[in-house]
């Protein structure tokens, strides 16, 4: 990346939707902490035609698909009740993709959720919920 391109990809990132920063800030939060726990991360951000996953990671035989929900602390609702069927549905059809794209081998997958949550623009709480739900019903196997 030359000068220019980098100049202007910090411009571009100033001028950025608050929202956007908190998911970048939330998602690292949550990669660092499953880091800590042990798990190998493979990827951010997979995108697929019909979604995006936040995480994929590796623990031990298992492949993690995180959903990273950040929040600024003080809501009512936990943050990982943004997770409906509509979303899980979702993430299910871009794990299916991802399994695809690695020729669909014969491992054990389990969707999690991370909830980070930001006091005064800072990481204050991550919570990692693990096996959160399963494979949507008609993907499911067996």
């Amino acid at each position: 990346m030359n000068l220019w391109q980098r100049l202007k990809s910090a411009l571009i990132k100033a001028d950025e939707p608050e929202h956007l920063r908190r998911g970048r800030l939330g998602e690292r939060a949550a990669r660092r902490h499953l880091r800590r726990a042990g798990l190998k991360f493979l990827t951010a951000n997979f995108r697929s035609d019909r979604g995006e996953i936040d995480l994929v990671l590796r623990d031990g035989d298992c492949l993690v698909f995180a959903e990273v929900k950040t929040r600024s602390s003080g809501g009512w609702t936990r943050p990982a009740a943004a997770v409906n069927s509509r979303k899980r549905r979702l993430l299910s059809l871009t794990a299916l993709d991802y399994l695809k794209l690695l020729r669909n081998p014969p491992v054990k997958i389990r969707f999690d959720i991370v909830e980070v949550l930001l006091a005064d623009g800072a990481v204050c709480e991550v919570r990692h919920l693990p096996n959160t739900f399963s494979l949507s019903a008609p993907y499911r196997y067996g």
